[in-house]
């Protein structure tokens, strides 16, 4: 197996530009004066984000991955983050055994 230089460099311009956006951001964080709304909103991104990103793999997969999902999102109100995933693991594996 060889490695192609333009793919090389490909990857390795996607990692520059990946560790300078990363970096970008801490350095520019620090320098913003945030309203208490405006830093309630960036304090909502993360959620916001990780929701974007399972929502649709727990509504696509099937209704046990559904069923997972919503018990663990209610879970999560009450249980630290390791809870919450032993929960959802659970909830799935007893739902596929039933089912």
């Amino acid at each position: 197996m060889s490695l192609d230089p333009i793919n090389l460099a490909a990857f390795l311009g996607m990692a520059l530009v990946t560790y300078l956006t990363r970096i970008a951001g801490l350095a520019l964080v620090g320098r913003l004066n945030l309203t208490p709304r405006a830093q309630a909103a960036f304090d909502a991104i993360p959620p916001a984000v990780l929701i974007a990103v399972i929502a649709p793999s727990a509504l696509a997969t099937g209704w046990i991955e559904t069923v997972a999902a919503l018990v663990s999102g209610l879970a999560a109100t009450r249980l630290p983050l390791l809870g919450v995933v032993a929960v959802g693991v659970a909830t799935v594996v007893g739902l596929r055994a039933l089912f």
